[in-house]
């Protein structure tokens, strides 16, 4: 037996034997979060995350601290 099928079948045991509502809970909430994708991404969302990821492979990008001087001397002639 492997230690994934360890886990589960001690965390299955462990479930089963449990009457504490809120340790049940506790982990319903867990499984729930758990298959809920974090970020949800529009076909927008994922070529433009391609696109910035090919830009900056091929060196075309700015330092954010050389961007922010940039502003500042700019911002300094208005």
């Amino acid at each position: 037996m492997n230690k994934a099928e360890q886990i589960k079948r001690n965390l299955i045991s462990r479930i089963e034997d449990s009457e504490d509502l809120n340790f049940l809970n506790a982990l319903q909430t867990i499984f729930d979060s758990s298959e809920q994708a974090l970020y949800k991404l529009s076909a927008d969302d994922e070529s433009s995350i391609k696109i910035s990821h090919s830009e900056i492979q091929n060196g075309r990008f700015h330092k954010n601290d050389d961007v922010i001087s940039e502003m500042k001397e700019w911002l300094k002639k208005k």
